[in-house]
């Protein structure tokens, strides 16, 4: 009797779908960011239309604040290209450009603070201020843990951890600032329109 042999046929593994853990995840918290403002401006156009709404002008350094932040969205580009040509001089300053033109968004958001408290807006009172303090006031809290971010990326770039073949860790911050960015032209222009 003939022995049969059996052959074995190997296949190539197929490839699967796989992205980084990390920025996975950074990709969820920016779906349920997303979420929390659809909802609160939602809810915003709902109050709105039901009348006792306190109409008034967004005060001038909202505009302004806007400019700042574009241009910290800028720099953070700057920041990335600089760490695929591994320009590390040029990363260090524009991640620190970066971080300084956020303090100074948040500053000019707090003193938008003040001047809607002159205008007699207040937080407690009627819904179209408390609104415009939650959006401003939310906003606010994600760039200070853009912030947080912008710093772990800081120090990294100071230790030479950010560089052509390291990217992750600058890819991740440049996605979660620049989403800031668009997150506050979308509040910007949704307040604009609808106050």
């Amino acid at each position: 009797m003939e022995s049969v042999q059996q052959y074995k046929v190997e296949r190539e593994p197929q490839e699967t779908l796989a992205m980084d853990p990390k920025k996975f995840i950074l990709w969820l918290f920016l779906v349920s960011i997303i979420m929390l403002f659809a909802s609160q401006t939602s809810a915003y156009l709902v109050r709105r239309a039901e009348g006792n709404w306190l109409e008034f002008e967004m005060p001038k350094i909202f505009w302004y604040s806007t400019a700042v932040l574009l241009v910290s969205s800028a720099a953070m580009q700057w920041a990335y290209f600089s760490a695929k040509k591994d320009l590390f001089k040029q990363l260090k300053i524009a991640i620190s450009i970066t971080f300084a033109l956020g303090l100074v968004f948040l500053w000019m958001q707090f003193e938008g603070w003040k001047q809607l408290v002159a205008m007699n807006v207040y937080f407690v009172g009627n819904p179209s201020g408390s609104f415009f303090y939650v959006f401003t006031g939310l906003h606010g809290f994600h760039i200070i843990s853009g912030l947080i971010v912008l710093l772990f990326s800081l120090t990294a770039a100071f230790n030479l951890r950010v560089h052509g073949k390291n990217l992750r860790r600058i890819q991740i911050c440049a996605t979660y600032w620049h989403f800031l960015d668009i997150l506050w032209l979308y509040l910007f222009v949704f307040l604009l329109t609808f106050n």
